[in-house]
């Protein structure tokens, strides 16, 4: 006897509800394409190892920047702070140039490094594996850097400052 997939998975707004519960780091994912920098805020970062560093990121395949993402060799992961509620807002949505007036540099593979941010690595795509209706980019990381900036984190649909989490004991 088969079990109706439908009939046995949680619909859409359970598994939003299950979803907001989870906090997460914000992230905002960036590359060339030919010489234009593109980018867009991803909360679906991890590291997968320290030795080798390796991180995954996932990009819905609908996203803008998808395809310059699945083009490049090199992106870059920026962590954002709590200094950076703009960006986030900027890179949240879809727009012709999020980068205007940003400020940025390009690491040493020459993906967008943004200023303010938490932290910031660069890496090369060693692998993009369809999940659905993402793909999931494993990196290795080539490049990273930290700042002394409190992390911006996120849950329940709200941004909170990372440096004021109450430690359990």
């Amino acid at each position: 006897m088969t079990v109706d997939d439908a009939t046995t998975r949680p619909d859409p707004a359970m598994m939003k509800q299950v979803n907001r519960l989870f906090v997460t780091g914000i992230t905002v994912v960036t590359a060339l394409d030919d010489d234009t920098p593109r980018g867009l805020a991803v909360n679906a970062f991890a590291s997968i190892s320290l030795d080798p560093p390796m991180v995954m990121v996932a990009v819905q395949h609908t996203s803008s920047t998808h395809d310059c993402l699945y083009r490049a060799n090199h992106l870059a992961i920026n962590i954002l702070s709590v200094d950076q509620l703009d960006v986030v807002n900027r890179f949240a949505v879809k727009s012709d140039d999020k980068f205007a007036g940003l400020d940025w540099r390009p690491g040493p593979h020459g993906s967008p490094l943004i200023g303010r941010s938490a932290a910031t690595m660069e890496a090369e795509i060693r692998e993009r594996l369809h999940a659905s209706t993402h793909t999931v980019f494993m990196c290795r990381v080539v490049h990273a850097e930290v700042e002394e900036r409190a992390p911006m984190v996120y849950s329940a649909g709200k941004f909170f400052d990372g440096s004021n989490l109450a430690a359990l004991s």
